[in-house]
């Protein structure tokens, strides 16, 4: 494999840990949102599948995101007869986000594009030595 490879594969893995990095910021933002009526749907967790997919120009496998799905667990519920979207026992229906799962996710994929950057600057690096060593 050559340096250029390299550079294709962590940018493939940086771009998808991107968009990852993306929908869990939608997570949490949304995490204190609830429906405006009874009996309303609130805001559902969205979460990133990747696949592998082979990349004929290098010979090797990268990486992309295959779909973002909505996450079918089902919605707590808070007691908050005083919200707008309570039912008649006063129960509201809240979206079904973890901000400490989302965190943890969070984490997983700050390092994995912190990985893949140090690979594309690592091969940078050698590519720009390789230049200087012929001049």
């Amino acid at each position: 494999m050559d340096l250029t490879s390299a550079l294709t594969i962590s940018a493939s893995g940086m771009d998808a840990q991107t968009e990852r990095l993306r929908v869990i910021a939608e997570n949490l933002a949304n995490e204190d949102s609830t429906g405006s009526s009874p009996n309303a749907t609130p805001y559902r967790r969205r979460q990133v599948s990747f696949q592998t997919v082979l990349n004929r120009r290098i010979g090797a496998e990268t990486v992309k995101v295959s779909a973002v799905t909505e996450d079918n667990s089902p919605f707590p519920q808070k007691y908050d007869p005083s919200n707008p979207a309570a039912d008649t026992n006063g129960y509201v229906r809240t979206p079904n986000v973890n901000s400490f799962t989302e965190m943890m996710d969070m984490r997983e994929a700050e390092r994995s594009y912190s990985a893949n950057l140090n690979v594309l600057q690592a091969s940078r690096s050698m590519l720009s030595r390789v230049i200087d060593l012929l001049k």
